[in-house]
């Protein structure tokens, strides 16, 4: 288990932590005082609504919600699941990359799980609902984890049972695209997570010059 983790890592456990304080100390769930400007809300013209204490907001779209959603949490086991992973795998993953390029593959992960939500809602779902939360990026970090270390052993905390990574992955993400599909769970923004995992394995590709349009300079094998 990591205790000295690199900088950026260590800065976006920081960073999370703080806004959720924030947004608790705003009664975030209720007054919406940061949900309305800073969760990732669908695309098309804004809606007027009340919020759960009873003040009228108007919210909608804006582009640095991609941003700034993966940043923000539901309540206190949404952050405590997403910070405890990127606890576990972002130290790993940004000595393995570097500093600058963790900082681009964690929000590349992040944007890629947004633009995937805003899809999936505008043209499936078709509700009008913010999401919020890292686990875009941090399925993408799990995504990296799979693929950099895969016969590294993890195991879930509700089945204590060690596994590669690689099957970790991809069971994972078998699991969320099947609950995504059917519905199961309503509320978890499942083809985020998948999202976030797409945008991991594109980069990471790129990264190893496996496309037509070649990185400067590759950083992995």
């Amino acid at each position: 288990m990591p205790f000295n983790l690199p900088p950026v890592t260590r800065n976006l456990l920081i960073a999370n932590v703080l806004v959720f304080v924030l947004q608790l100390l705003l009664h975030d769930q209720t007054s919406l005082a940061l949900t309305q400007h800073f969760a990732l809300w669908p695309l098309g013209p804004d809606v007027t609504g009340a919020t759960p204490d009873g003040h009228v907001i108007t919210a909608g779209f804006r582009i640095w919600q991609v941003v700034t959603y993966a940043f923000m949490h539901g309540g206190f086991t949404h952050i405590l699941f997403n910070m405890f992973a990127l606890y576990m795998f972002g130290g790993a993953i940004e000595q393995t990359f570097g500093a600058r390029h963790f900082v681009i593959y964690y929000f590349v992960c992040a944007i890629v799980a947004a633009l995937a939500q805003l899809l999936v809602v505008k043209y499936f779902t078709h509700g009008f609902y913010p999401t919020i939360g890292a686990s875009g990026a941090i399925f993408g970090l799990l995504l990296a984890f799979g693929m950099l270390y895969p016969q590294e052993k993890v195991m879930l905390l509700f089945l204590p049972v060690p596994m590669p990574a690689w099957l970790f992955v991809i069971g994972y993400a078998a699991v969320e695209l099947f609950m995504g599909v059917t519905g199961t769970e309503a509320g978890v923004a499942h083809f985020a997570h998948l999202g976030g995992m797409v945008g991991g394995i594109v980069l990471i590709q790129y990264w190893r010059g496996k496309f037509p349009i070649k990185p400067k300079r590759r950083l992995m094998r």
